[in-house]
This record gives C-alpha cells, sequence and structure tokens, in this order.
C-alpha cells in the first residue's frame, strides 16, 4: 500500500491508494516509513500497516509497550477516537536528526485538542524507527507526560495520584 498526501487549501488530507505515487518516494527504508507513518496517525489501520507483524511501538504512558499490529492499531484509534481527535502531524511539524538506511530519529510536534478537556496542547514527540525489511521494527517514541497530564485531565496534573516511595519511569519487568 502507497500513502501520499494531498494538499488542499493549506490542508494536508490522508489517502492510500495503489495507483498514485506515495509521498516520499517507493522506498522503505526508515525515513520514508516514517514520513508515511506520520502521514496516517492516528488512523489506526493504515498506521499498523507499516509495523511488522511483530512491530512494536513504545511510549511512556497508556501502556508503555503496544506488540504486534493489532495492539498498534488499537493504541492508535484510541489515540484519535477518545484522546485527541483532531490528532495530526503536518509534514512542516518534522525535523529530522539523523537518517541512516535502517534507523531514523526525529522531533514532530502535534498541534491538538483534548477530548476530555478541550485544552489545546502543542506536544513535542521524538521518535526513534528501526526498520527492518521495509518495516517498522520498532517505534520508541518520548514525550512531554506532565504536558500530557495535563491537557487530559480536568486539574492537570493534579488529578495524578501521589508518588509512592519508589517511581518507575518503566515497568520494572521492563527489558529493552
Amino acid at each position: 500500500m502507497s500513502v501520499h498526501l494531498d494538499v488542499i487549501e493549506g490542508d494536508a488530507s490522508r489517502e492510500s491508494s495503489k495507483s498514485r505515487v506515495p509521498l516520499f518516494g517507493d522506498r522503505t527504508d526508515a525515513k520514508t516509513l516514517l514520513l508515511d507513518l506520520l502521514a496516517v496517525i492516528p488512523d489506526g489501520e493504515k498506521s499498523a500497516a507499516f509495523f511488522a507483524e511483530d512491530g512494536v511501538l513504545e511510549l511512556p504512558f497508556l501502556p508503555t509497550r503496544h506488540r504486534g499490529q493489532a495492539a498498534i492499531k488499537e493504541f492508535y484509534n484510541y489515540v484519535g477516537g477518545t484522546l485527541y481527535p483532531d490528532f495530526r502531524i503536518k509534514l512542516e511539524d518534522i525535523k529530522v536528526l539523523i537518517d541512516t538506511p535502517d534507523r531514523v530519529f526525529a522531533e514532530y510536534m502535534v498541534h491538538t485538542r483534548a477530548a476530555s478537556t478541550g485544552r489545546l496542547i502543542h506536544l513535542l514527540f521524538t521518535g526513534l524507527l528501526v526498520a527492518e525489511n521495509g518495516k517498522i521494527k520498532l517505534l520508541r517514541e518520548t514525550l512531554n507526560t506532565a504536558g500530557n497530564a495535563q491537557a487530559l485531565n480536568p486539574n492537570g496534573a493534579a488529578d495524578l495520584p501521589p508518588p509512592e516511595g519508589e517511581i518507575f519511569s518503566v515497568p520494572p519487568d521492563y527489558a529493552s
């Protein structure tokens, strides 16, 4: 499946087509995979198709690790359907910092409104993508989780439970 963007009156719309030329070429290197993925998020079906069958998406929340296309599809549908219905990443908000054939590291900004509070958030992500055989093997993202909490919770970070005596930034049994 090829993915491309149509620019209509300054807005990017997502569309898939076998007959059209992909926006970023027909290569399957890491940078192309990342840019094509970012163009279709939060559509779970289209997003999951870029991942290997055993591909992994890691984020520092909700839970942290999503393995396999079904779990990744469900996560992206949750983001766009429940958390941030207008979640989109525009090409001009993506900055590729490291680019090799099988790895890419980039920053991307999302300007979106939280469904639960109506708050507008400008959320910076970083992502490390590892490509294998033309698919995403791993996408490890970071974001400002405190900013995310401020956007999603009615009382912002005050709605989070108080910390316990020991704090893990990942689950205690996490293995990279």
